[in-house]
């Protein structure tokens, strides 16, 4: 009975954030068009704000990520997950209106703070799940990110065809309906026997991460994890920019490569990390993940042909079975209480890529590629991120080396 419950909950959860990241999908194809609209200039221009934008949304997630947490660790996952999706609703339609750029920049605070729903989430799913599943459970995270970034993108390119504000209006109908959907149909997850005390002295980035010191898996994982998104950012950030320039792809055939990313994402987290990661182990699951990491991207800076990029996300994308299995290590650490501070800490750290990994890989495609270069080579960003992530491989051998699948009792304060 209660393996029906769990997974009941864990569909409520797969659909809650399936819903959230079509909102935010939603957006990406018009956003640039409105950021012109707004400062009556270029797109060079508008690529710039729109940086400065994705700045001030990490700094206000990197704040306030802890401080959620804490909450939800407090008084429980629910009424944390359903403020983050009001909130969302509510920063698109102020968006849709909003008459000048500053407007911009205080819906991207406004959703930076309320941008809780995916720490929250995984919290939630840590809740729900016992140790040996808890690491292929955090996989439906990233396979309802693989759907929704194919939903998402397609439902705002079709409506922008209606001018850029629409889709934003779009976007707000999703997350308000996934506020209503949460509000009459998500059990809470986080009895009162399991909950702490709030306090502000943990309920920030420095907090939250200096208290994960006590567990010594989790310390150096926390750099494995941090590098791992960082390299993750010379994809995002330089994706586009490095197929169009070395394979003159245009945009339907950006579009199409990021279609195959989100269905690999989708079959690999949704499906095959709940056989691959049983069979291997959490511990072989995050090497085996990593390095797959790391020979992809260095694939990815050498290929030849533009169909090689096609063959080469196989295995980049297998190489998300490290991600969850991290975060089914680190979660096995903390007791029930600490799970929304955990999951806080590692949205924190995530943000902080966000912030700096487009500057940082952004920067170096311009620096390798722009005339009068002292070594001309598109794929620099990519040497980069397999260069973060095998330093990354370092620190997890060195954390895991004791590590015997230990948990902590969920029971402890």
């Amino acid at each position: 009975m209660l393996d029906k419950t769990n997974n009941k909950a864990l569909s409520f959860i797969f659909i809650t954030v399936l819903i959230d990241v079509i909102g935010l999908g939603i957006i990406i194809p018009v956003l640039p068009k409105l950021i012109e609209e707004l400062i009556g200039a270029g797109l060079s221009e508008a690529s710039r704000y729109n940086a400065w934008l994705a700045v001030a949304y990490g700094i206000m997630q990197f704040v306030f990520s802890p401080i959620l947490g804490g909450l939800s660790d407090r008084y429980g996952r629910r009424p944390v997950l359903l403020l983050s999706l009001f909130g969302l609703g509510a920063d698109y339609i102020f968006m849709a209106l909003a008459p000048s750029i500053a407007w911009l920049f205080v819906g991207r605070i406004i959703a930076g703070i309320c941008g809780a729903s995916f720490s929250t989430a995984s919290a939630y799913i840590a809740d729900i799940s016992t140790p040996e599943k808890r690491a292929q459970n955090f996989g439906l995270i990233g396979a309802a990110f693989g759907v929704g970034f194919i939903i998402g993108p397609t439902i705002g390119g079709l409506c922008g065809v209606w001018g850029p504000r629409i889709p934003f209006f779009v976007a707000a109908g999703f997350s308000l309906l996934n506020f209503i959907y949460g509000y009459f149909v998500l059990p809470e997850s986080l009895d009162e026997g399991h909950r702490r005390k709030f306090d502000w002295k943990r309920a920030n980035p420095i907090g939250s991460l200096l208290n994960l010191k006590r567990y010594p898996v989790i310390a150096g994982l926390v750099i494995t994890y941090l590098l791992l998104f960082m390299a993750g950012k010379s994809v995002e950030s330089t994706w586009t920019f490095y197929t169009m320039l070395k394979f003159n792809w245009n945009s339907v055939w950006v579009g199409i490569s990021l279609s195959v990313v989100g269905i690999l994402v989708a079959v690999v987290q949704g499906g095959l990390i709940r056989v691959i990661i049983p069979k291997l182990g959490q511990k072989r699951s995050v090497f085996t993940g990593l390095f797959l990491y790391v020979g992809s991207l260095i694939l990815f800076a050498f290929a030849t042909k533009g169909w090689m990029m096609f063959a080469f996300l196989v295995p980049y994308c297998l190489g998300g079975i490290a991600g969850p299995a991290l975060q089914g290590i680190m979660s096995g650490q903390v007791p029930l209480n600490e799970q929304g501070e955990l999951q806080g800490a590692l949205t924190s750290l995530m943000s902080v890529t966000t912030v700096l990994g487009p500057l940082m890989m952004n920067n170096m495609f311009y620096y390798f590629t722009r005339e009068g270069t002292p070594f001309y080579f598109p794929g620099a960003a990519f040497i980069a991120g397999a260069i973060l992530m095998f330093i990354g491989i370092l620190f997890a051998v060195k954390s895991l080396s004791n590590y015997h699948h230990s948990v902590i009792n969920p029971e402890k304060k």
